[in-house]
């Protein structure tokens, strides 16, 4: 799936976790079939997929008693799918999901060209399966849908290159010691914002813009900002000057956060491996219902199969990993989209783990950037936020 939802000018509709019950269904991939290895995996998948029903049973009872057991359908409702949301973080990343696809042709192509440059045999079937059914649609439009070096090669030939670097340069292996690192930033990004904000509303050059700015008192700069919030309600995008304000974060998160990450699609986000050495992420609710020591145990049984498969295939080796499993992420996002990211993620009824992560990542905005994130916060909180600072 996160083949699939790599490619940004696309659409999905995908099933969330929540409203999914898991029923054995899983990916094997071919590279394994008819292999020693087979079996293992089966195994493993199995274990961790009887660890998922233990921990949604008890993390059902868990919630129910925690929130006095309420009677009505919606509340009964979304404690369960908050119970298996938290104990799919021990099912893998084989587990079969379901989602809907809008493309117009120029990205299907790509995607196309792409699946079949895929090293795995499950994405070049999807390839086939989805070339045969458009194939007579549009064969004078989607053109270059075969496998080519560039996209079969340039990753590969790059990984070889940067080992011979590290090898060479890199004195030891570094873990990372924080989950998220803001990496890069302009400098006066508040005066970046304020200039492009005057910049529209005037004729005058950009250069002439910052001019001016720089000479503003605090009050007059902050008057801009309030201005361009004055008639905004929860639901409406920050203008459009916002993006030039730009960041890059190096992130470390699981599996089941970056699901939800990947799915804000105007950011710019390129990843590693999954990594055993960066650990994984255990749900609070697990460690509440004192089942952490279990959690670590399949977790430890599943890492024993990745690195038997590894040894093979380290890309098929990444089908058992669970989503409680980590891979380290460059995310370039601006200013506008980080506002949209926030209403939804820091709102009290989003996951945990997004709401965790996004929170980071605002905390350290507001201090380098105080007015252009004044207004940064979860749809529950905006007219609170809101009211706070046009009291000021």
């Amino acid at each position: 799936l996160e083949e699939v939802e790599k490619f940004r000018l696309c659409s999905y509709t995908e099933k969330s976790q929540r409203y999914i019950t898991l029923e054995g269904s899983f990916i094997l991939p071919e590279e394994l079939k008819k292999t020693k290895l087979e079996k293992t995996f089966i195994k493993t998948i199995n274990i961790q997929n009887k660890a998922y029903f233990y921990f949604f049973e008890k993390l059902k009872k868990y919630l129910l008693d925690k929130f006095k057991n309420p009677k009505d359908k919606k509340s009964l409702t979304l404690l369960e799918g908050l119970a298996k949301e938290d104990a799919r973080y021990i099912t893998s990343l084989a587990t079969s999901s379901q989602v809907g696809l809008t493309s117009n042709a120029r990205n299907l192509e790509l995607m196309l060209r792409r699946f079949a440059s895929n090293s795995l045999i499950e994405i070049q079937k999807l390839q086939e399966l989805i070339y045969k059914e458009i194939k007579d649609i549009a064969p004078s439009i989607i053109r270059y849908h075969k496998a080519n070096n560039y996209d079969k090669n340039t990753y590969n030939d790059l990984k070889e290159l940067t080992n011979e670097i590290l090898k060479n340069k890199l004195e030891k292996k570094i873990i990372a010691s924080q989950d998220i690192e803001l990496i890069d930033y302009p400098k006066d990004l508040d005066k970046l914002v304020a200039a492009s904000l005057i910049h529209t509303s005037s004729n005058l050059p950009f250069k002439e813009c910052k001019k001016i700015v720089e000479r503003l008192k605090e009050k007059e700069l902050e008057e801009i900002f309030k201005r361009s919030f004055k008639y905004m309600q929860f639901y409406d995008p920050v203008l459009r000057e916002f993006e030039y304000a730009y960041f890059i974060f190096n992130i470390v998160l699981s599996a089941s956060c970056f699901a939800q990450l990947k799915r804000h699609r105007m950011t710019t986000i390129t990843c590693q491996d999954y990594d055993l050495d960066l650990g994984y992420t255990i749900p609070p609710s697990i460690k509440e219902i004192g089942e952490e020591k279990k959690f670590k145990e399949i977790i430890d049984i599943t890492n024993n199969t990745y690195s038997l498969i590894r040894k093979e295939n380290q890309k098929v080796a990444n089908y058992i990993l669970t989503n409680a499993h980590r891979k380290r992420i460059l995310l370039g996002v601006n200013a506008r989209e980080l506002y949209h990211i926030s209403r939804l993620r820091e709102d009290t009824h989003a996951q945990w783990d997004i709401r965790n992560l996004t929170n980071k990542m605002t905390s350290k905005l507001k201090e380098i950037m105080p007015l252009t994130f004044k207004l940064v916060c979860g749809k529950d909180k905006y007219n609170e936020v809101y009211n706070s600072f046009f009291r000021e």
